[in-house]
């Protein structure tokens, strides 16, 4: 799996990501079941509930607020592509960055890793949220 894949599925996984804040906009039917997309009376999947819940964009700001409110350490993840990484668990080092510049296609050069690092914090929430993810414009940079 690519660095980009592995950073969108810790945060699109991430539990906090079905609590975007226009989840309770699914109506009566979603909270009627004990168990979200399943149909109380069947025990079915019903087509709604399901379809609804694929389509929610994950609030990838609230994703890693919540993470970062569980870690110990004071990371900078909202600008900082190293802190992202080390908030998602992830091997923050210039060698890694360098493969996920890569994935990603980074055109410059890879000496100047602070240039790189901030390219690299812009483009993997750019690319979050061409992929699912609700990203405010301050983490786009």
């Amino acid at each position: 799996m690519s660095l980009f894949e592995t950073i969108k599925s810790k945060i699109f996984g991430h539990k906090a990501a079905a609590a975007t804040p226009d989840a309770g906009a699914s109506g009566p039917s979603a909270s009627a079941s004990p168990t979200p997309g399943i149909d109380a009376n069947a025990g079915t999947p019903t087509p709604a509930t399901t379809a609804g819940a694929a389509t929610q964009p994950v609030d990838v700001e609230a994703v890693l607020k919540d993470m970062a409110s569980h870690n110990s350490q004071q990371l900078n993840w909202q600008t900082s592509i190293v802190d992202l990484m080390k908030l998602l668990g992830l091997d923050s080092s210039l060698a890694n960055r360098k493969e996920l510049a890569g994935e990603l296609g980074y055109s410059g050069n890879t000496e100047d890793s602070a240039s790189m690092n901030i390219w690299l914090h812009k483009q993997v929430m750019q690319k979050l949220a061409e992929n699912g993810g609700k990203v405010p414009e301050s983490l786009k940079g």
